[in-house]
């Protein structure tokens, strides 16, 4: 990591899922210093305290700032002195987004052109906004949002390419798995409380990555950007009902309902349109969609012409590689929070047998005691005999 070397990282949206995420990757790297920005001030603290219990030597590289995307000032404050930035700030619920539209544009496209401008005027190098499936072919508000917010980057990057300081590039993938908000740690939950699993369509397909896969993204698209460029990883897919088998297998078999599709779901999720795909380069794990550096002069389409326009198909997750539950189960243990889940329910497995253990220990002392009058267990002797 030698690019990063003496620089300063702002992370937008740095608490959450994936703020974490990059903090396990990067906060050991030379970065001089790295800035988490966001308007949650608990969460703020609560990672202020995660760190410095966790990493004394080095908490006092990150930086905490209080703040608002839709808020150019106080992204504008934040900005001064950074070299590179993760924009990860977003409203990412799809129901929520549907009954609330206007603050998903404005959170999403304004708060990401507000980020973009401050950057550019700060002479910010190297900048990597976050995307997602949604924005492609989108049917529902947070997709039609992304999408609107995609334009923008490629728009900016136009601009900050003729400019020629600052590289802006985008990077595009599908759910996060265990990361805030995402269905498994719920499923987790209900199994935890002994009810069953509740799933809209057991037949929808998703893409599947890990927090860590998401990091590795975004640092390959940070590596080998030009202006513009939007990075896809080639992920696996799982349908709905497969993922909740699949977390069932490691947590307990509580049944599953169907309770129907929410607003705005789809049934298939799209990374890459045919649009794109007629224009990307195979990079090996990842797709490179360079941006489309034509301007507003078209009289010189109409002349030349392309009979190409589209490829023969996107990329979905219904014709990605498919997981089947075995696969999805190895994919599920690759994530800390299946990792820390498991670890709690062997202890709580483990304390349950010695309390049986105990239990039955002090049943056989009583069927003794009863035997023999004079020797019969008090209260307090059981309490002690528990507490051993």
């Amino acid at each position: 990591m030698n690019s990063f070397k003496g620089k300063t990282l702002l992370i937008t949206g740095g608490t959450g899922s994936f703020g974490h995420a990059v903090l396990k990757h990067f906060l050991d790297s030379d970065l001089k210093e790295i800035r988490i920005f966001s308007r949650d001030e608990k969460k703020q603290d609560d990672m202020r305290h995660e760190l410095q219990a966790n990493h004394p030597d080095l908490y006092s590289k990150v930086k905490f700032y209080i703040g608002d995307v839709r808020n150019i000032q106080s992204v504008q404050d934040a900005m001064v002195g950074v070299d590179y930035i993760f924009h990860a700030a977003a409203l990412k619920q799809v129901p929520s987004c549907e009954f609330y539209p206007m603050e998903a544009v404005r959170t999403n496209v304004i708060g990401t052109d507000n980020v973009l401008h401050a950057a550019i005027a700060e002479g910010v190098e190297r900048i990597v906004c976050l995307s997602t499936d949604k924005a492609a072919y989108p049917i529902n508000a947070m997709g039609t949002s992304k999408a609107m917010m995609e334009k923008v980057i490629f728009a900016n990057a136009r601009v900050a390419a003729q400019r020629g300081k600052t590289v802006i590039c985008c990077t595009r993938y599908g759910n996060v798995m265990a990361s805030r908000g995402s269905v498994i740690p719920l499923f987790v939950e209900q199994i935890k409380n002994g009810h069953p699993i509740t799933i809209t369509d057991p037949n929808m397909t998703r893409f599947l990555m890990n927090l860590d896969e998401a990091v590795e993204l975004v640092h390959f698209a940070f590596e080998h950007a030009n202006p513009g460029d939007l990075f896809i990883q080639k992920a696996d897919a799982s349908t709905i009902g497969d993922l909740a088998k699949g977390v069932q297998k490691l947590f307990g078999d509580t049944g599953i309902r169907i309770i129907g599709t929410r607003h705005g779901e789809k049934l298939y999720e799209t990374l890459m349109t045919r649009e794109e795909r007629l224009r990307a380069e195979d990079m090996g794990d990842y797709y490179r969609v360079a941006a489309d550096n034509r301007d507003l002069n078209y009289d010189k389409f109409v002349v030349k012409g392309k009979v190409e326009t589209m490829a023969d198909e996107a990329y979905t997750s219904h014709n990605t590689k498919r997981l089947d539950v075995d696969g999805v189960v190895k994919k599920l243990l690759t994530t800390d929070f299946v990792q820390e889940e498991l670890a709690k329910k062997l202890v709580a497995s483990t304390e349950e047998k010695k309390t049986v253990d105990k239990l039955e220990s002090i049943g056989t002392d009583i069927l003794k005691a009863d035997k023999n009058k004079d020797n019969k267990l008090s209260k307090q002797e059981v309490k002690e005999a528990l507490n051993k």
